[in-house]
């Protein structure tokens, strides 16, 4: 015969077994669930000023402040393991030349030098699965509000949470900026997601859609022209 603690031991192996299996089945399970995420975004406006970007800077740098619209569609990204969903606007640009960049050599035996491009996030947001409680719906409206709303955002001269600033203190007249959109699915189990740019299965890619047209930074704000004008 066995023990009371061996009893109880076995039966909370068989638990914990079965609890795994399940959780695995769950996570596995949202491969088949289909997504066709669409998103745009579109610059606004884009000024860069001279001062201190945080409470906490010791100096003063150029940095960047951009405003963009939003027009996204992330409903297909919610089935039911979906947690919560983080979705966020990145803003990617060349970074100046380092000297401890590494270089390579081209076939007229001219170094370049190959430093890879700088991102920082401008605004984030923490969507969660219930319905009544996404942030992008009217408080009137969140209590009736659909499942299939709430990865709706609609976003007009969206002022930007975080400003944007370069190890170099300069960000001024730097061209080749783009906005680009995207996602971290954090499930009740299995593993992360992010953003899916090419499609696989039957998780449709976003594509070119979320990403903005190429454009550059202003001169700083107030410096003078050529013509004697303040910008």
């Amino acid at each position: 015969m066995h023990s009371t603690l061996v009893r109880a031991q076995n039966v909370f192996g068989f638990f914990t077994t079965v609890a795994f299996f399940i959780a695995a089945l769950v996570a596995l399970s949202v491969i088949v669930s289909p997504q066709n995420p669409s998103a745009r975004v579109k610059v606004k406006s884009v000024q860069v000023v001279k001062g201190r970007p945080h409470y906490y800077s010791q100096k003063k740098e150029e940095y960047a402040h951009i405003k963009f619209d939003l027009d996204a569609d992330l409903s297909s990204l919610f089935n039911w393991n979906t947690k919560q969903l983080f979705v966020w606007v990145l803003a990617t640009y060349p970074s100046l030349p380092s000297s401890h960049s590494p270089s390579t050599s081209s076939p007229n035996n001219t170094t370049t030098t190959t430093t890879p491009a700088s991102s920082a996030i401008i605004w984030d947001q923490i969507i969660p699965s219930q319905p009544h409680l996404n942030p992008n719906m009217p408080a009137s409206k969140r209590a009736t509000s659909l499942p299939s709303q709430r990865g709706l955002i609609t976003l007009r001269n969206q002022k930007p949470k975080y400003q944007i600033t370069d190890i170099s203190g300069k960000l001024a007249e730097r061209g080749n900026v783009t906005l680009e959109v995207g996602w971290n699915v954090q499930p009740w189990v299995g593993a992360l997601t992010w953003t899916t740019w090419r499609s696989w299965g039957m998780w449709a890619g976003l594509g070119e859609g979320g990403r903005s047209e190429i454009f550059g930074m202003p001169a700083l704000k107030g410096k003078k022209t050529e013509g004697g004008a303040k910008g």
